[in-house]
């Protein structure tokens, strides 16, 4: 069985959430059950945020997620609620559950042609859930139209009506809520981009589907949100009696002088994230450029050939490697990385090295003979040249299946960067991140992540929660620098928020 932290954390697509409902329905728990606790789930949402008096809209679809709007409007105007509760269809073709709680509504159902939401002071959206497999069309695609022109606060069910529950894409009209409130688990929809931000603030509601009923040994969570308590157990411990070699040596590979700045970076941010020994391979003319900007803590060798680089990878005490930020497209360049694939030393590899890993083709098997693991951290120009060409990467529907495509043909933990990080491991498991901003849109930014994974490779984290805690920190050392940061900021707020026990954070999970 799962540790109870990474399956509440687990994410569910859609036929798992079906799966889910039928096998606590199974266990003895109606649907009717399920959905009226659903249903008051929202209608507590709503009663918090409108204020007395407020016109309230309930828009209800045809099928269990329009039963849940039933269930909505019943309950609010129990309270005294002024509601209006508009119907998408005909009520007599309602079947099952959503049928059932019809029938407990005794007020009038309105049609929705004709609807004006901004004669209404709140709107609950319950027309289509995450289920919904095409574009909204004719009445509804224009009442959707209309609640998104009415400027009201939406609340959605489950998820904006026209958004898609397993990818977060809208081929239309998609509703555009302030709060979304789902059932039991998230969605990756719920996480990925445009799906984020349509859904506003997300309210994940407990409905009394059992945790051990859903995950179990035969079927496991697998798509995780990244928190803390996905990684928690493997963050690296040191004993008082440690020296740096047990703390981790790192190794990054750099380029030319005209490329000092992006490898310092990322051998910064490995220092600062515990790496007891941080080192720069860098060229001969960059040498001064090197030893002249600092930390003093940081290490500078002078590399003049492959062989060179290869007897430094070779040493017993290195455990990690950073290759690719301001690397190079050269013809050293390219030996640097051929170097780097053909050692045994876990290894991050960024920026030019994926280029030229691009270039050179056979990825699988210049990663699988390595014995070590790998860590990709593209982002998505340096993703579709890796991976563009391939066929079921190509058409896979989301950036989460993409990003596991990707690392099951590889054979690396492939981190897909963005607003919507994921992070996908060779054995399935993927991870969505939340933490970050805009401000992390900035030069030098990927370098330091690189630095991170790389430093938390070196101190014996398995590569896929290096990889999660590095991207969670890095986005929440974003958060908290906020506009105007630069990327030589970031290592020392990582410190930070390391040192401050935001790891144990329990409203990072």
């Amino acid at each position: 069985m799962q540790a109870p932290a990474s399956t509440k954390l687990a994410l569910l697509d859609v036929a798992g959430m079906v799966a889910a409902d039928r096998a606590t329905i199974g266990a003895g728990t109606p649907g009717h059950v399920l959905m009226e606790r659903a249903g008051q789930a929202v209608a507590d949402v709503a009663d918090r945020l409108a204020p007395a008096g407020a016109r309230i809209l309930v828009l209800c679809g045809p099928g269990n997620n329009g039963g849940d709007g039933f269930v909505v409007a019943r309950l609010l105007r129990e309270r005294g609620r002024r509601v209006t509760l508009a119907l998408a269809g005909e009520r007599s073709r309602l079947t099952g559950d959503a049928a059932v709680m019809a029938g407990l509504w005794t007020g009038p159902v309105e049609p929705i042609a004709g609807l004006l939401p901004q004669d209404h002071d709140l709107i609950v959206d319950a027309l289509f859930g995450a289920g919904l497999s095409r574009r909204l069309e004719g009445e509804v695609a224009g009442l959707v139209a209309a609640v998104n022109a009415s400027g009201r606060p939406v609340i959605a069910v489950d998820v904006p009506s026209g958004l898609a529950g397993d990818t977060g894409r809208s081929e239309g009209e998609v509703v555009r809520a302030s709060q979304t409130v789902t059932f039991f688990r998230l969605k990756p929809g719920h996480l990925l981009q445009p799906g984020r931000a349509l859904c506003g603030e997300v309210t994940l509601a407990d409905i009394g589907i059992p945790a051990d009923l859903v995950f179990t040994a035969e079927h496991p969570a697998t798509m995780f949100r990244n928190a803390p308590g996905l990684w928690r157990r493997a963050w690296p411990a040191h004993a008082a009696e440690t020296h740096k070699y047990r703390r981790g040596a790192v190794l990054v590979v750099a380029g030319g002088l005209a490329g000092v700045g992006a490898p310092r970076l990322g051998a910064r941010a490995a220092l600062r994230i515990g790496a007891g020994l941080v080192s720069v391979a860098c060229r001969p003319e960059a040498l001064v450029a090197h030893a002249a900007r600092g930390p003093d803590a940081l290490m500078q060798r002078s590399v003049a050939t492959v062989e060179e680089l290869g007897e430094m990878l070779g040493e017993a005490r290195l455990s990690a490697v950073l290759a690719g930020p301001a690397l190079g497209l050269d013809l050293p360049a390219r030996e640097a990385v051929q170097a780097v694939l053909r050692s045994a030393v876990p290894a991050v590899l960024d920026a030019d090295a994926l280029t030229l890993m691009a270039q050179a083709g056979g990825l699988r098997r210049l990663i699988e003979r390595r014995g070590a693991p790998c860590v990709l951290t593209p982002h998505e120009g340096e993703f579709t040249r890796l991976f563009g060409s391939v066929p079921e990467i190509a058409r896979a529907a989301s950036k989460l299946d993409r990003a596991r495509h990707a690392a099951g043909r590889s054979g690396a933990v492939v981190v897909l960067k963005g607003s919507d990080t994921v992070i996908a491991s060779p054995d399935g498991r993927a991870a969505i991140n939340t933490t970050g901003s805009a401000a992390l849109a900035t030069a030098g930014s990927g370098d330091v992540l690189g630095g991170l994974i790389a430093g938390l490779l070196a101190q014996g984290m398995p590569a896929f929660e290096a990889a999660c805690a590095a991207v969670w920190l890095h986005g929440r050392a974003g958060e908290a620098l906020g506009f105007g940061l630069i990327a030589d900021d970031l290592p020392e707020a990582v410190m930070r928020l390391v040192n401050e026990d935001a790891l144990s954070d329990p409203n990072a999970t």
